[in-house]
């Protein structure tokens, strides 16, 4: 079964941060500069949240495209689900399906192991399919063959 530390393994360990007092307009900038989706919230070198584009894209849509001197602690998620790096994937899917979630923490105890997004589990997924259907056609090529193979009297 694949598991999420497998997944951050071949993703890579680049994880882009920010601290909540930070103004939103700094994450805006640095999740544009990067093509990242989301920033971990981190306090005191602990997990205070995380902000996606959808948290950005509601403070915005309320405040009629103005992002002001917003922080990012007031529109952050300050409760994200987080997974293990033992976890299942097939628990993430669930997780990210059921919650809504295109961003998942990876946390070892206290500490921060990466972030899995929805595209990290598709991308995993269509590798293990791969690999499955690979090693299955190889399976039925080196099938051997019984009609050969009568018992011979000793």
């Amino acid at each position: 079964m694949l598991k999420v530390s497998e997944i951050l393994r071949v993703k890579g360990n680049t994880l882009y941060t920010a601290t909540p007092d930070m103004p939103v307009v700094y994450a805006i900038q640095t999740m544009s500069h990067h093509d990242i989706g989301s920033l971990v919230i981190m306090d005191h070198g602990t997990l205070a949240g995380m902000l996606t584009f959808r948290e950005i894209l509601r403070h915005m849509d309320k405040n009629k495209g103005e992002v002001g001197s917003t922080t990012i602690r007031s529109i952050m998620d300050d409760a994200p689900v987080s997974v293990s790096p033992n976890t299942d994937a097939d628990e993430v899917q669930r997780l990210m399906l059921e919650k809504h979630a295109r961003y998942i923490p990876v946390m070892d105890g206290p500490t921060l192991m990466g972030v899995i997004s929805f595209y990290d589990m598709a991308q995993a997924i269509v590798a293990a399919q791969q690999f499955e259907n690979s090693m299955l056609k190889a399976y039925i090529r080196d099938w051997p063959d019984d009609q050969g193979s009568e018992a011979k009297p000793a």
